[in-house]
């Protein structure tokens, strides 16, 4: 199934193993960071994006493919919507099934509100069951959230928003208490104390994990909670446009049954988007680790309706996305792999980059390996590097490959690769949306009543995220936005509800010469053959 080439190039990889001969390199200074990430990191290519004509952003850049949808028509007709025929009535509408919009739904029926889940597949069927490597808190001795912070804020280049992120690290703790609590099942040792390892960027070891399912095993144990509760949950079913009030406050959406087109009209006190990612959107045709929803939906939504965004020309590129074989192409090959010993390898052998660098400067690395070095190793299909996983049990010993990452055993064993005795080959994958809705500390918008959580919100991670702060940032800022929505639907007397901003859109795009076939929010991607 290899080609001699790749065969000639494990030859080389297994012969420095086994000499011992990897060297690892050093870290790279700031300096080196910057001119490599300049130089080869997808979000510094500048034809690549596209200046905002309209809306609260306006004059700003935002990828080709974002802006196309921000930019785009209404996928409703205003004058022939009835909102006065309201088809579910809440107190907390909360948009997006996952980790997100489960732990918001779960603190506001916890605080007495009337709450609903709305979600264009099923609950469950999100990024977050797809998060493999673990969840970050600052819970052991030698740590602090202090830590933590200096980690992520160096980590995030030094842009995240301080109020996001002092949220975010001093609540981590609880939060994976409460995920405890509710019956997550993490790794612990004998004495029942939880494991962790470092993760990319971090100084101390606060990763804690479910094996490598963390995020699957997190997903199982909030859907369970909401159903428990008997929380209600609309699933094949979009939110396609936001409905205001006429005091300009969020007010419910237009929803859509993704089978029968039917339009429905929910009308809620308060909401909460939690749309998630944009990776099937795929930026610069690169391939991604993300789940089949995940369309930018909540940037959309929340834009027409005047929200503004916070760094949306930021996404993180994971280094390690599968590269062969073909069938599992942008995979997620999680960062705990590194973590746990497995060093990225070029064609001749050598460690060409610190096994722990963040991910923004592994992932330039790794193109820059490939491109300008020459470095790479061709694939039937493309080209990668190796990640030399056997590595892992010469470190830890026999049998930590199948203890502690079981579900990357089990990806490539299907495709005939023991992990065990053969390393992979990997390149960098479409993974995470850095920016997003920008929030205050609260978790809400610009526009009174509407909230954000979760990977649809920017400014928590600044410019880069490290490892194990998504699983994190969907517990701490959905509870947090679950809670604030709920105490204020207490205060809440809804106006007539309208759909005028969807109006007023229209004649901004009009104005600004802005001529689409195009509509929006895209729900879901386009994969048919084109001729």
């Amino acid at each position: 199934m290899y080609t001699n080439e790749m065969l000639e190039s494990m030859k080389k990889v297994e012969a420095a193993r086994s000499a011992n001969a990897v060297l690892e390199p050093r870290r790279m200074t700031a300096e080196e960071k910057e001119t490599l990430l300049a130089t080869y990191h997808p979000d510094y290519k500048q034809g690549e994006f596209a200046v905002l004509q309209i809306g609260a952003n306006k004059g700003e850049k935002v990828p080709t493919e974002l802006a196309e949808l921000l930019q785009a028509n209404s996928r409703v007709n205003p004058a022939e919507i009835d909102l006065s025929k309201v088809d579910y009535d809440v107190d907390v509408l909360v948009i997006g099934g996952g980790g997100a919009g489960a732990s918001a739904a779960i603190e506001a029926d916890n605080n007495g509100a009337s709450a609903m889940i709305v979600t264009k597949l099923r609950i469950g069927d999100a990024n977050t069951m797809m998060a493999e490597g673990g969840i970050q808190a600052a819970d052991k001795e030698n740590d602090s959230p202090a830590i933590h912070y200096l980690d992520a804020f160096g980590g995030g280049h030094f842009a995240a928003k301080p109020e996001l992120l002092f949220k975010l690290v001093n609540e981590a703790p609880e939060a994976i208490q409460w995920l405890n609590d509710l019956g997550v099942e993490f790794d612990k040792d004998e004495n029942g104390t939880m494991i962790t390892t470092h993760g990319g960027g971090t100084s101390r070891k606060r990763m804690h994990a479910a094996k490598d399912y963390s995020g699957a095993e997190i997903m199982r144990t909030l859907r369970d909670e909401v159903l428990n509760r008997q929380i209600p949950v609309v699933d094949f079913t979009a939110a396609i446009e936001l409905i205001l009030d006429e005091n300009g406050k969020a007010a419910g959406a237009v929803l859509m049954n993704m089978e029968t087109h039917e339009i429905l009209i929910a009308r809620a006190k308060t909401v909460i988007i939690a749309t998630g990612g944009a990776g099937r959107l795929h930026y610069q045709g690169f391939p991604t680790s993300n789940h089949y929803g995940a369309t930018a939906d909540g940037l959309v939504l929340g834009y027409r309706a005047g929200a503004k965004l916070l760094y949306a020309d930021t996404l993180q590129y994971h280094p390690t996305g599968a590269a062969y074989p073909e069938q599992i192409f942008g995979a997620l090959v999680t960062e705990k792999v590194r973590s746990l010993g497995a060093k990225l390898i070029n064609v001749n052998g050598e460690a060409f980059m610190h096994p722990l660098e963040t991910r923004d400067v592994s992932a330039a690395s790794i193109i820059r390996e490939c491109s300008d070095r020459g470095n790479g190793v061709h694939t039937p299909d493309g080209i990668g590097v190796w990640l030399d996983t056997p590595m892992i049990e010469l470190k830890n010993g026999e049998g930590t490959i199948e203890k502690r990452i079981p579900a990357m055993m089990r990806m490539f064993g299907k495709y005939g690769i023991d992990i065990r005795k053969e390393p992979i080959l990997v390149y960098p994958t479409l993974h995470y949306q850095n920016g997003g809705l920008d929030i205050t500390a609260d978790g809400m918008t610009n526009i009174e009543n509407l909230y954000v959580a979760g990977e649809a919100v920017g400014g928590i991670h600044g410019r880069n995220r490290l490892m194990g702060n998504s699983l994190l940032d969907i517990i701490v800022f959905g509870r947090n936005a679950g809670k604030n929505a709920s105490s204020k639907s207490k205060d809440v007397t809804l106006g007539a509800l309208t759909l005028e901003h969807v109006n007023k859109f229209a004649k901004e795009q009009a104005e600004a010469g802005i001529k689409t076939d195009v509509v929006s929010p895209k729900l879901l991607p386009n994969y048919a053959r084109r001729k």
